[in-house]
């Protein structure tokens, strides 16, 4: 592997972590390319807190890339665990679900209406188009494929060989006191690691088949319910020979587990065995994962067994979302990548899980918060564009922009969120009306078609179309407040004599700003241009009434839209018509 001059960006937590993979795969497996992975199973929508697993590894395998080096960012499809419960939220689903519990999840129909063939591929498919948006490059493996093409077969051979050695390290964990609390997951587990983070009890079930016959680290899929509800009753480890029973019919088989591919090893012996067979040098986990007696700390010590090591791998904190509580799965409804997608450029998603240390929690906005975040990237982008930005910033916004495979599709040219919003909302998404808004924001440099503002224009319709409540939507008068205006006092009727005689002149976006911040100061006998430091602070109090009028007398509520877009939106006649000229 050549050795590449380090990247300059080195106030950042992926420039560090891509240094400690870098070193430590040269240690591990010199001259080979560099593995990272994450494991995501589409038991569900996989949401925002799942995208965390893999973003992590993205960024720091793509710093590699960019320093020159060849890795390989390994996707988990753990599509062959166990079909655990319905998910809420899902179109489609009833009762009749429940008889597929215990199936591999690609043994399990897809909802109702899908085109894909079962259950995992269905959900599989959401993530992998979120992913290509975001310019994740990843190979992706099914454990389906794997385990029933035999491609674990010596794996399953050598840890059920070695049983008894798996059996006397989870032992060390399962006389712990359970903690009094279970946390919530972000990266799924199957049942036995719920149970066990649960203190069910069952620690003996949590970590594979255990009775009169001893401990077994493999769970056979029963050949006539299809359920992984069985229990290995003997083995023989010169022959293979293997029999269970199945719980759930009474089924019992005797199969040669040197030819059998219809089961799989439980998780917390999965999980490490897989570090060891694809040499993964770095792979995060959440902080479910990182307690004592989780999977991640147990898989460290299960793993040498394997002829393995465990990864590097921060434990990473929750992603909530903007006036919600922390996401689960398991309670269904929450948001996923492509929820976030639609009302936000990959650039700015990207931009949220870079700018934080894995282990800081963050929110992602779907309500009113959005515009200010699209205000804090917009600002962010002009000081890259002047060079005022600090580095740990301009890393950040490098990674968002860009992977070592060249730059994001981008909003040519990308007006504020705030203010396609609220033309998108004013116009009812109507494109004639929007472009002729638009194109009066900067009349010295008029857009010429919305596809200058695309995408940027259609994530700010979709925002205010699906997160925006109706009664919060802006519904312009068609016919003037007559009431109203018949019963403002001398001043007010001053002020609105003063907007409409200012319009011709400022009809344009800081025109129309300068325009409506400046009456209620010319009414007080100041410049319009007077600043805020020239000003008694009567002033604001005086702009706010007047502010609360205006939206009276044009949508009917006591505030809108910033007012020098409602402005615009409206148009100058109409606005005189409905100011009462």
């Amino acid at each position: 592997m050549p050795i590449v001059a380090q990247s300059t960006e080195t106030t950042d937590w992926v420039s560090r972590f891509a240094d400690e993979v870098i070193e430590e795969s040269e240690r591990r497996a010199p001259g080979k390319p560099v593995v990272v992975a994450s494991g995501l199973s589409p038991s569900g929508p996989i949401h925002l807190g799942n995208l965390r697993e893999v973003m992590t590894p993205h960024l720091v395998a793509d710093e590699i890339r960019r320093r020159g080096h060849e890795v390989r960012h390994l996707i988990s499809w753990d599509d062959y665990d166990r079909y655990r419960k319905v998910p809420n939220g899902v179109e489609g689903t009833d009762a009749s679900w429940a008889e597929h519990i215990g199936k591999p999840l690609t043994s399990v129909p897809a909802p109702a209406g899908s085109p894909y063939p079962n259950w995992a591929e269905h959900f599989k498919a959401a993530m992998v188009a979120s992913l290509a948006e975001l310019g994740v490059e990843f190979d992706g493996i099914s454990q389906t494929a794997q385990y029933t093409s035999g491609v674990y077969r010596e794996q399953i051979l050598h840890a059920m060989k070695h049983r008894g050695d798996i059996d006397a390290i989870l032992e060390q964990y399962r006389t712990k006191k359970a903690p009094a609390k279970k946390q919530q997951s972000q990266k799924p587990v199957d049942d036995a690691e719920l149970e066990a983070e649960a203190g069910s009890g069952a620690a003996e079930e949590d970590d594979g088949s255990s009775g009169s016959a001893g401990y077994f680290p493999y769970k056979p899929f029963c050949a006539r319910c299809g359920k992984d509800l069985t229990t290995v009753t003997t083995y023989d480890d010169d022959t293979t020979e293997l029999t269970y029973v199945c719980t759930e019919d009474g089924f019992t088989e005797t199969v040669l587990l040197s030819e059998f591919n219809r089961g799989k090893l439980v998780w917390k012996v999965d999980w490490p065995m897989r570090w060891a067979y694809e040499g993964v040098i770095f792979e995060p986990s959440g902080v479910d994962h990182s307690s004592p007696g989780s999977s991640f700390q147990v898989g460290g010590q299960i793993v040498g067994i394997f002829g393995g090591e465990r990864p590097i791998g921060p434990m990473y904190a929750f992603v909530g979302i903007s006036g919600m509580a922390k996401m689960s799965s398991s309670k269904g409804g929450v948001p996923t990548p492509g929820d976030a997608l639609q009302i936000m450029e990959p650039q700015l998603l990207r931009w949220l899980y870079a700018r934080r240390r894995p282990n800081q929690s963050f929110k992602i906005a779907f309500d009113q918060e959005i515009q200010r975040l699209y205000d804090e990237w917009d600002k962010l982008d002009a000081k890259v564009a002047d060079g005022s930005a600090l580095p740990a910033d301009l890393a950040a916004h490098s990674r968002a922009v860009r992977t070592a495979a060249g730059e994001l599709p981008r909003t040519p040219r990308p007006m504020p969120y705030r203010t396609l919003a609220s033309v998108a909302d004013i116009t009812a998404g109507d494109e004639d009306q929007s472009l002729r808004i638009l194109s009066e924001l900067d009349p010295a440099n008029p857009l010429s078609t919305l596809d200058e503002v695309r995408p940027r224009l259609d994530k700010a319709e979709a925002w205010i179309n699906t997160h925006v409540p109706a009664d919060q939507r802006t519904i312009v008068r068609d016919e003037p407040d007559t009431e109203l205006l018949k019963s403002l006092d001398e001043p007010s009727q001053q002020s609105l004599r003063l907007l409409r005689d200012g319009l011709a002149d400022h009809w344009s976006l800081d025109g129309l700003s300068h325009l409506v911040y400046g009456v209620p100061k010319v009414q007080a006998g100041f410049s319009a241009d007077a600043t805020a430091k020239e000003l008694p602070p009567e002033i604001k109090t005086a702009q706010r009434t007047f502010f609360a009028l205006l939206y009276h007398l044009l949508v009917g509520r006591d505030t809108g839209p910033r007012l020098p877009t409602l402005l615009l939106a409206v148009g100058q006649d109409r606005v005189r018509r409905l100011l009462g000229e």
